[in-house]
């Protein structure tokens, strides 16, 4: 499976963006999908997370509330919507896919997509 996290971009505080996750490969449905950001000079911290049914959905306590995540089998694509983003959201925002269940352990996922940059102004 090969990912690819698209959507990033400058965006003022209070507002939102849609981050997609495109994945080739015929057997994405049956992997979970993680969401990840990195903020410079801090660690990779886990976002948000979805069962490979779509169901389950886990959130980083940072994020409750605002993030949603869903994905599109047919389109083999999964989505983060932001909502009222906060300045404290810059980061490179990352996709991963794993074939087991919930973790927000990074480096408990199998393939990793390359990042896209959301920044957020205040």
């Amino acid at each position: 499976v090969q990912l690819q996290a698209s959507g990033g971009g400058l965006v003022q505080a209070g507002g939102s963006l849609s981050l997609s996750c495109a994945a080739s490969g015929r057997t994405f449905s049956i992997y979970s999908l993680g969401w990840f950001r990195q903020a410079p000079r801090k660690e990779r911290e886990f976002v948000g997370y979805i069962s490979w049914s779509g169901s389950s959905p886990y959130y980083a306590d940072s994020v409750k509330g605002r993030f949603t995540i869903s994905r599109d089998k047919a389109k083999n694509t999964a989505y983060l919507q932001m909502n009222s983003l906060k300045p404290e959201d810059t980061a490179v925002y990352y996709c991963a896919a794993r074939s087991g269940g919930y973790t927000s352990n990074w480096l408990m996922y199998d393939y990793y997509g390359q990042g896209t940059q959301v920044t957020v102004s205040s």
